[in-house]
């Protein structure tokens, strides 16, 4: 928890076709607030079922650090600025972390 804000912390999954979205999608949600950090792991290749076909495809992945209190316009903001009909956007509770860390994601995503 965030000790000021009483809120969770959170990690979101956001996939992204290509770099130039990630960094569009990473810099508006910190610059926003929506989330502390945002991480870019990649490339990878994820495999999935879309209209009833199985498809590939290079993508990369976001980790953004933010809070439960901020998810609701996290995933809003992400849905406008994301190329994909259904962009994966997925929220892991932190169960532990390093206190300073989680006090700091608390603060950076206070309005």
């Amino acid at each position: 928890m965030g000790p000021e804000s009483g809120t969770s912390v959170v990690v979101v999954l956001i996939t992204v076709p290509d770099a130039a979205s990630g960094e569009r999608i990473a810099r508006a949600l910190v610059e926003e607030r929506l989330a502390a950090c945002v991480s870019r792991v990649g490339p990878l290749r994820s495999v999935y079922r879309w209209n009833g076909a199985i498809e590939s495809s290079d993508e990369s992945l976001l980790l953004a650090k933010s809070t439960t209190a901020r998810f609701d316009e996290l995933a809003a903001r992400v849905r406008a600025l994301h190329p994909y009909e259904v962009p994966e956007i997925v929220a892991l509770p932190v169960a532990a972390g390093f206190a300073p860390y989680l006090a700091w994601v608390a603060a950076e995503t206070t309005k």
